[in-house]
């Protein structure tokens, strides 16, 4: 008898902690449909990389900023693979600046991407989301940190853990499990663009292991969540950063 299909959505999937989410589900048994809203050539490796494993994926473009894209991915994971049962909600941007000095356009952009992409995955997840599954969202360990230059985007990461705790429990009834990641400091080549090595050394002595996170590591955390041993884990916030705080 053959064991029935799981088919996981990564938003953001294409590279960095995305990518290596999308790579871990599927080595844990998921179809995964990896979102992406510009980079085709690196949504495709990681499809490639997924199916030369023996698994199955498909590369979706999207902008999650834009209200239809969530739809359109569930669509094309049923479509292609079976109902959703994991959906990750990690595509974010992030433009960091004094509070003073931050424009409409980054306030508006950050919003629209970190909470509204959120909601709309929350809210087509609460519809169409298999049950017993699980939601797991990104957030981030600046909220708790509250570092000067990171006003805008700690409070919207502080809305997806505020939307995330409320939808646990409006979900709990269909045994569906909804959790917040937080990681800290990941070595990416988002976090890693234009950082002096001096900064990045400071960063690195701020955790008690002395280095920064990987992308895998953050991969284990939402595995964690999503597999069998998460089950009895709902409305919670995992501040995956190595002790940073």
């Amino acid at each position: 008898m053959t064991q029935e299909l799981k088919t996981a959505i990564v938003t953001g999937g294409s590279k960095g902690i995305g990518a290596a989410i999308a790579l871990r589900l599927a080595r844990d048994g998921h179809a995964v449909v990896v979102n992406y809203a510009r980079d085709e050539i690196s949504a495709n490796r990681v499809v490639a990389a997924i199916e030369g494993a023996g698994g199955k994926a498909l590369a979706v473009k999207g902008d999650v900023a834009e209200p239809q894209c969530l739809t359109d991915l569930f669509d094309a994971a049923e479509k292609a693979f079976s109902p959703v049962s994991v959906l990750v909600n990690n595509a974010g941007i992030m433009r960091v600046g004094p509070v003073g000095a931050v424009s409409d356009a980054d306030f508006d952009a950050q919003c629209a991407v970190n909470i509204g992409g959120t909601f709309r995955g929350l809210r087509e997840a609460s519809n169409r989301l298999a049950d017993n599954g699980t939601i797991v969202s990104l957030s981030s360990s600046v909220v708790g940190l509250y570092q000067p230059a990171y006003g805008v985007y700690a409070a919207t990461k502080a809305a997806v853990e505020a939307m995330t705790h409320v939808l646990a429990k409006e979900l709990g009834a269909r045994g569906i499990t909804v959790n917040c990641v937080a990681p800290g400091p990941v070595e990416t080549e988002f976090f890693m663009a234009g950082k002096p090595d001096a900064v990045v050394e400071k960063i690195r002595q701020m955790n008690p292991f002395n280095r920064l996170g990987t992308p895998e590591d953050i991969a284990s955390a939402v595995a964690f969540l999503t597999g069998p041993d998460g089950r009895w884990i709902s409305g919670q916030t995992l501040r995956a950063n190595g002790g940073v705080i």
